[in-house]
């Protein structure tokens, strides 16, 4: 059977990680151009320069078979400031990027925000903790989809919203007022730009009605360690907390009951506004998810506590299983887990908008890199996820890899390299970026243009 002959096959990028440029073309600071990165570690200044090579990124990607872009608009490259006036230039340059994908065959899907924002927004409004910025956020949807929804027919608001109920350093660094419960503080954070998602969602419905809007969740599959009852309940907590809450949101266009008795009991549950509950019925098309590796926890205490420390606490490492460099371990079937999860609980279609491992690398003699591993790797996730489909029933859209071309991550270590095209630089020399094509490059391009049937 095999995937659907219309299935999407290519890779995603953040604006941060790939553009550059960071001071041209009328952009404005944005909270990555001001927040620290480890002094061992690059800046984001010129990231890949993609800003300049892009036409040469579209040539590789459309080499490789890509039929699917997703990346993220710079907010502060559209509106410099984030309350200001429209940067022409800033809408010239996503014109002409979009243009060159579509003449190359590559449908682009755009992400509103991707852990980014015009740093005058958390400055003057502490970010997403104000409404005001909720409004902001909608006008700058409103009007990327005026100036690019005659050719863009995929959206997505935010990238891996979850991860903001775990941490400030996923959300756009707001600052917890002094005296207020930082627990709580989370999830009023989290649920304005639940709203800033249902606006944006609301707004392509009414200016791009031919488009698809997407949710996204960073999946954190979590196992237990054992049959021992208390570490099974923290894996399925962690599970819903985490994951599953975020896909009833998306999907179902409310709070799930366990998710507002969980909130209330401990005194976290978000304070509405008047239109809320109807602004969350504005519900997505499909649900997209990023996946790289799973989690296991052991038993602990977790009556009465925030979750994530529970979680922190009970982490195991997964001894059935292999990892990289970073710690992440290498888990195929758990793509096949969470599809067929999502499907099931949502009853909308899938998409894989992030896989990938991480290696360190330098190129050989010949100018190239012999990754094995990551053919290894994206071999055994399609499979499982072709499984998904064929044998589980699952409608899966696509399947989207992680950083095609390597990019800085998103801790900016440009070592810790995802692409099946080499870049030519390391953390402090910019070296000339030239693009070098591993020995994944080429069987990529055989498994995509093949539909996936060619896996070998």
């Amino acid at each position: 059977m095999g995937f659907n002959k219309d299935f999407y096959w290519g890779g995603s990028v953040s604006s941060f990680q790939t553009e550059g440029a960071w001071d041209e073309g009328g952009k404005g600071l944005s909270i990555y151009d001001v927040r620290p990165t480890n002094p061992n570690f690059s800046d984001w200044k010129v990231a890949i320069d993609a800003y300049h090579r892009y036409p040469e990124d579209i040539a590789l990607m459309k080499e490789m078979g890509f039929n699917f872009y997703r990346f993220s608009i710079c907010w502060s490259r559209i509106i410099p400031n984030g309350d200001d006036e429209i940067n022409e230039e800033g809408v010239a340059f996503y014109n002409q990027l979009i243009d060159q994908l579509l003449e190359a065959g590559i449908e682009p899907m755009i992400t509103l925000v991707h852990f980014d924002m015009p740093y005058h927004l958390v400055k003057e409004y502490n970010g997403f903790a104000s409404r005001k910025v909720v409004d902001l956020f909608e006008r700058y949807a409103r009007v990327c989809m005026e100036r690019f929804g005659d050719r863009v027919k995929h959206w997505m608001s935010f990238n891996e919203q979850n991860l903001f109920s775990q941490s400030l350093r996923y959300s756009n660094a707001e600052e917890i007022p002094e005296g207020e419960d930082p627990i709580k503080f989370l999830y009023q954070v989290n649920h304005h730009v639940f709203i800033a998602h249902c606006k944006a969602v609301k707004a392509l419905r009414e200016l791009v009605p031919d488009a698809q809007f997407c949710g996204m969740v960073a999946y954190g599959l979590t196992y237990p360690d054992s049959a021992e009852p208390k570490a099974n309940m923290i894996a399925q907590l962690t599970n819903d907390y985490f994951n599953n809450f975020y896909v009833d949101v998306f999907t179902k266009g409310k709070y799930p009951n366990y998710m507002i008795n969980y909130l209330s009991v401990h005194g976290w549950m978000p304070e509405f506004d008047k239109e809320d509950d109807v602004l969350l019925s504005y519900t997505v098309d499909y649900m997209a998810f990023s996946y790289y590796t799973s989690a296991v926890v052991t038993t602990a205490e977790y009556e009465g506590r925030f979750l994530g420390d529970v979680i922190a606490e009970a982490h195991r490492k997964n001894e059935f299983l292999d990892g990289t460099e970073w710690g992440w371990q290498i888990d195929p079937i758990g793509i096949r887990r969470i599809a067929r999860d999502i499907y099931y609980r949502s009853g909308k279609p899938v998409f894989v908008l992030e896989n990938g491992i991480a290696h360190r690398e330098s190129l050989n003699e010949n100018n190239t890199v012999e990754d094995d591993y990551r053919i290894d790797y994206h071999r055994e996730h399609i499979k499982q996820l072709k499984a998904a489909v064929e044998v589980d029933g699952v409608e899966c859209l696509g399947y989207v890899t992680w950083g095609p071309i390597d990019i800085p991550s998103s801790q900016c270590e440009i070592a810790k390299r995802y692409g099946f095209v080499f870049v030519n630089r390391d953390e402090k020399d910019l070296k000339d970026l030239s693009r070098h094509k591993k020995k994944s490059f080429y069987w990529v391009k055989k498994a995509f243009e093949s539909n996936g049937e060619d896996l070998d």
